[in-house]
C-alpha cells in the first residue's frame, strides 16, 4: 500500500477541521467534549506514526518523509498528546476550549511540515505557522496582565528572529541561486552565504532560546498556563534543532565541520548562563525555565560535534528531555492547583502530603540533572562523548562542571520535598487526566533510564544519512 508522504499533515488538518466545526456546532455547555476529540486525534495520529515508512519526496521535492521526519514527528506527536491530556479538566481553558485546541494543532501541523522540508522557503513558512499561534496562547488568559506582557514580549522577539533569519535566507539564495537545500549543499564557499548562514543561525537560536537569544522565555513560561508551557518548554525547541541539522548539515555539504566552533561557543555560554541564573530563582516555572536554557546548551555540544553520532545524541537527549521537562512542569501545575502558588516554597513537606506526586518530582529532577540511571543520564554522558570523539575535551568539560551546578538548585527542590516541613495539611489532589500524563512522563523517563539502546539505535539509523 503507497501511504502520501503527507499522510500527518493532511490528518491533522483534518483534526483540525474536527476542533473547529466543535467549537462551532457542538454543546455550549460543555466544552470538554472538544479537549477529547483533539487529545484522541493526537493519540491516533502518534500510533499512526509509529508504523510509517521512509516514502520519499513530495511537492517537487521540497517536502521528504526520510527517516528524520518521521522520528521528530513521533517526538512531536507523543509530546503533543501529553500536553492535551494534561489540560483536560483544566478550568483555564473550559470556556474557549475550541480556540486553545485550534492553535495547538496549528502549531503542531507547522512542526510537522518543518521536520521534512527540503527547501528554505517551506522551511521558513513552516516556521512561522508553528510560532504564530504560540503568540497568542501565551496570553490566552486575556485577563491576566502578566500574560499580555509576556504575549507582546514573545511577540516581538519572535517578529525580530523571524525577519533576522528572512533576511538571511535571502543571502542564502542570492548566494547559490537555489532554494533547495541538496543544491545550497553543493555551492561553491562564498563570503555572502556564510553571512547569510550566521543571521539564520540567529534567527533559530531565538527559537531554541540558546543565550543571549534567551530572554523572552522566564517571563513567558511563568505567564502563560503551566500545561501549555509545558509543551512550549520541549516540542518547538526540537523542530529549532530539526532545522539545524536540515541547514548545517544537510544543507552545508561537506562543510558541516566549519560550524562546530560556532555551536560550541553558544553551548559553552548557553550552559553556563541558564546553570547560572537558574540559582536564586524561587518560583519553581521561572528555575525550570532558566534550567531549559541550560538544558539547550548541553543539546548543542552534540551540535558542535558536527558528526553522525552528535546528531543522534541530540535526538534521544531530545526524546529523554520530552518525559523530564514536561513532566516537571505537570508536577509544579499540580501543586500549583491544590496550593493556589507557584513559588519552590510550595513543595515544602510534599513527600509527607503526597509521596507518589514528590517522588515522580525527585525522579524528574534527576533525569534533568543526569543521574544514573534515569533517561537523562544517558542523554547527558551520549552527547559528552560524542563529543569527546572529536576532541572537544574541554566542552565536555566545561558541560560536566555546569552538571554539577545544576544538581545544586535541583537538589533544593528535593530538600525541600523530603527534608523540610509543609505548614499545610492534607494531600495533593491530582486530576485524572493529569495523573495520567505524569505516569507517561515517569514511564518515559524510568524505560529510556533501563533500556536506551532502541531509541540510540533508531536516532543513529537516521542521522547517518545526513553525512
Amino acid at each position: 500500500m503507497i501511504v502520501s508522504p503527507l499522510v500527518l499533515e493532511i490528518g491533522t488538518g483534518a483534526l483540525m477541521l474536527a476542533v473547529f466545526g466543535l467549537g462551532l456546532f457542538g454543546p455550549t455547555h460543555d466544552r470538554r467534549l472538544v479537549g477529547v476529540v483533539a487529545t484522541t486525534g493526537a493519540f491516533a495520529l502518534g500510533v499512526l506514526a509509529m508504523f510509517l515508512a521512509p516514502s520519499g519526496a513530495a511537492l517537487g521535492g521540497m517536502f521528504v518523509q526520510d527517516g528524520l521526519a518521521i522520528f521528530v514527528k513521533r517526538l512531536f506527536l507523543a509530546a503533543t498528546f501529553i500536553g492535551l491530556l494534561a489540560s483536560l479538566g483544566s478550568p483555564q481553558f473550559a470556556r474557549r476550549s475550541a480556540e486553545y485546541h485550534l492553535l495547538i494543532l496549528t502549531s503542531l501541523l507547522g512542526m510537522l511540515t518543518l521536520a521534512s522540508a527540503r527547501d528554505i522557503i517551506l522551511l521558513f513558512l513552516a516556521f512561522e505557522l508553528m510560532s504564530i499561534p504560540l503568540y497568542v496562547l501565551t496570553g490566552f488568559a486575556k485577563r491576566a496582565p502578566e500574560a499580555l506582557e509576556a504575549s507582546l514580549k514573545f511577540f516581538l522577539v519572535g517578529s525580530v528572529s523571524s525577519a533576522v533569519m528572512a533576511y538571511g535566507l535571502s543571502f542564502v539564495y542570492g548566494a547559490t541561486g537555489s532554494t533547495s537545500l541538496a543544491v545550497i549543499a553543493k555551492a561553491p564557499p562564498d563570503p555572502w552565504l556564510t553571512l547569510g548562514l550566521l543571521a539564520v543561525l540567529t534567527g533559530v537560536a531565538f527559537k531554541i532560546a540558546a543565550f543571549p537569544f534567551h530572554m523572552w522565555v522566564p517571563d513567558t513560561y511563568e505567564a502563560a498556563s503551566t500545561p501549555f508551557v509545558a509543551w512550549l518548554s520541549v516540542a518547538p525547541k526540537a523542530a529549532g534543532f530539526v532545522a539545524l541539522f536540515r541547514i548545517y548539515f544537510e544543507g552545508a555539504g561537506d562543510r558541516a565541520g566549519v560550524w562546530g566552533p560556532v555551536a560550541a561557543a553558544l553551548a559553552t555560554a548557553t550552559m553556563l548562563a541558564g546553570n547560572l541564573m537558574a540559582l536564586p530563582q524561587k518560583n519553581a516555572k521561572r528555575l525550570l525555565a532558566y534550567s531549559g536554557v541550560a538544558q539547550i546548551g548541553y543539546m548543542l555540544v552534540g551540535i558542535a560535534a558536527a558528526s553522525a553520532s552528535g546528531t543522534a545524541m541530540v535526538l534521544f537527549y531530545l526524546v529523554a528531555y520530552v518525559f523530564g521537562n514536561m513532566g516537571a512542569f505537570l508536577v509544579v501545575e499540580a501543586v500549583a492547583r491544590s496550593e493556589n502558588s507557584e513559588s519552590t516554597s510550595a513543595f515544602r513537606g510534599l513527600s509527607q502530603r503526597s509521596p507518589l506526586l514528590a517522588l515522580a518530582m525527585l525522579l524528574f529532577l534527576l533525569s534533568l540533572g543526569g543521574i544514573p540511571f534515569v533517561a537523562g543520564f544517558w542523554a547527558k554522558l551520549y552527547v559528552f562523548w560524542a563529543a569527546a570523539e572529536r576532541g572537544l575535551y574541554w566542552l565536555v568539560l566545561v558541560g560536566a562542571i555546569l552538571t554539577v551546578v545544576a544538581l545544586f538548585y535541583y537538589l533544593l527542590i528535593a530538600k525541600s520535598m523530603y527534608i523540610e516541613a509543609s505548614a499545610q495539611t492534607g494531600g495533593v489532589k491530582v486530576a485524572p487526566a493529569l495523573a495520567a500524563s505524569l505516569v507517561l512522563c515517569v514511564l518515559g523517563i524510568l524505560v529510556l533510564g533501563v533500556y536506551p539502546k532502541s531509541v540510540v539505535m533508531a536516532a543513529l539509523r537516521v542521522a547517518a544519512p545526513l553525512f
